[in-house]
């Protein structure tokens, strides 16, 4: 695995000041991106040795992993990462189309706020452009591209659904940027089109866009039934 150091993809421009934060990242960037596998097992004394810290923060970590969605706390038997799920993928994608959509819809009238976000987006497709023979590094811009839409107006209350389900969606962005290992120009083509459909504000555009998007690529590799 290709290691990013920094905050975690999926919280951009943050950074985590406390011990049990700064853990909880770093099994959390394990588990995206798969250097911590579905199924395996954490216990507080292998993650205390492994972090060079006490055991009090890292079950603290725990814990935030487990409100995160990436393990299942079984008392004296460590956390168990968890296994996407058909119904967790689908739900999780539904929401995420939801949410961009909404604020496509909220600035279609802004000329200015969707001159913007489409800028923004623009860029972020220029960098895909350059990364397509590093799956790990595209899929963090994968990722950074649709978190773009999410917080382009700083709601604070979808910034909290957000912060709560971006871990366990990069962790389907990851696994679906290397399922398409190879062939990743055809989404660089469609965020483009995404990126567009917001400069038009065409709202029915865009919804139509997100769900074939999210849909067609998400369906290329396996989860749990």
């Amino acid at each position: 695995m290709h290691q990013h150091d920094g905050p975690p993809v999926w919280a951009p421009g943050t950074t985590e000041r406390s011990i049990a934060g700064r853990v909880a990242e770093e099994l959390a960037r394990d588990i995206v991106g798969g250097a911590i596998a579905p199924g395996d097992i954490l216990t507080e004394v292998d993650v205390a040795h492994r972090s060079g810290v006490s055991r009090t923060p890292v079950r603290e970590a725990m814990l935030r992993l487990e409100a995160w969605g990436l393990v299942r706390i079984a008392p004296k038997k460590g956390a168990t990462v968890t296994v996407p799920t058909e119904r967790e993928r689908s739900e999780l994608l539904t929401v995420r189309s939801m949410l961009e959509t909404d604020i496509v819809r909220r600035i279609a009238e802004d000329t200015d706020a969707r001159t913007a976000l489409a800028a923004d987006l623009d860029a972020t497709v220029v960098r895909q452009q350059a990364s397509t023979t590093d799956p790990d590094d595209f899929a963090v811009l994968d990722f950074t591209f649709h978190s773009r839409i999410i917080h382009f107006d700083d709601n604070r209350v979808v910034t909290e659904i957000s912060d709560l389900l971006a871990p366990r969606l990069a962790r389907l962005t990851f696994l679906a940027v290397r399922a398409m290992a190879g062939n990743l120009l055809p989404v660089i083509d469609e965020h483009a089109a995404l990126a567009d459909a917001v400069r038009e504000g065409d709202v029915p555009r865009f919804e139509e866009l997100i769900g074939a998007h999210l849909t067609g690529w998400h369906g290329r590799y396996e989860v749990a039934p």
